[in-house]
């Protein structure tokens, strides 16, 4: 990739070179929010970049809670990644449609929560790739079952309850990738029976800011589209959004700037915006 570029950001070009490789994983994680009015099964199996298994963001989480997709525990995440054949040693490649949405969450699952140190996501996503005319096949992949030993970095991961306790605090910056209009209350919520706006002290960060058809922003542009939203690159975040999904598109693009010192708030607003206790404000501040 070029300089200037993530270093956990790959290009078609690379990936088409690696297709095939022993130690290479490919992981289809789409997904979709109904607005979308996308199937990311159906379109899985009508053509997926060749070798790409489907990796279900909802089957692989914590069920034990209500919340969509939260991290699972670390043994039941090897289980379940060790039966579709992946080990924590493989170089795992990460693509979903339209090419920076719902991969960066699963790069941030397996490399900044569960310590896989080769994990990466495709610029332009299997949108870019169909539209270049690249590969695709329908038939699923063969694979053996593989062990995958997690490293689990929980302190990555924060919970309502610290959640809480940063807001009243102020001990860290927060910054929110929903829409601007659903930070500001002006728009609703997707989901029923959230309130609409934000934290008290967040920053509007909306995660479609940071790529252009699909393709991740240079560090310099990534830079200037933090700074701008008032986010100090020298002190800590969180980052947060609808339900855990593109709040990690934020941490995406802190981590290839080198900031170290960012966590995920994994109940985001699907769990503080549900409930009575929890403050909001609305506005554009």
């Amino acid at each position: 990739m070029a300089a200037d570029k993530s270093r956990f950001v790959v290009s078609a070009d690379w990936l088409q070179g690696e297709l095939g490789a022993k130690d290479l994983r490919i992981l289809d994680a789409s997904f979709y929010l109904p607005a979308q009015k996308r199937n990311a099964d159906a379109e899985y199996a009508s053509g997926h970049i060749p070798g790409a298994i489907r990796f279900d963001q909802d089957k692989i989480s914590d069920h034990s809670t209500n919340l969509p997709h939260m991290v699972p525990s670390p043994e039941f995440f090897a289980a379940e990644v060790g039966k579709l054949g992946i080990s924590e040693t493989d170089r795992i490649v990460i693509y979903d449609g339209p090419g920076v949405f719902a991969s960066p969450r699963v790069w941030w699952l397996f490399h900044i929560v569960m310590g896989a140190p080769n994990v990466f996501v495709l610029d332009g996503g299997v949108d870019g790739w169909k539209a270049e005319g690249r590969p695709l096949e329908t038939a699923l992949p063969a694979f053996e079952a593989a062990t995958f030993k997690p490293k689990f970095n929980g302190s990555r991961v924060v919970a309502l309850d610290e959640m809480r306790g940063i807001v009243d605090s102020s001990s860290s910056q927060i910054a929110d990738a929903r829409s601007a209009g659903r930070f500001a209350a002006t728009e609703p919520e997707p989901r029923e029976g959230m309130r609409s706006g934000h934290m008290p002290g967040a920053r509007s960060l909306p995660s479609g800011v940071f790529a252009t058809n699909g393709k991740f922003k240079s560090l310099p542009e990534l830079r200037e589209t933090i700074e701008k939203s008032g986010i100090d690159l020298d002190k800590p975040v969180v980052t947060t959004c609808g339900s855990g999904i593109t709040a990690a598109i934020i941490t995406l693009a802190l981590e290839s700037l080198g900031h170290g010192r960012n966590r995920l708030y994994d109940g985001s607003w699907s769990e503080w915006g549900s409930r009575a206790d929890t403050p909001v404000v609305t506005g554009q501040d």
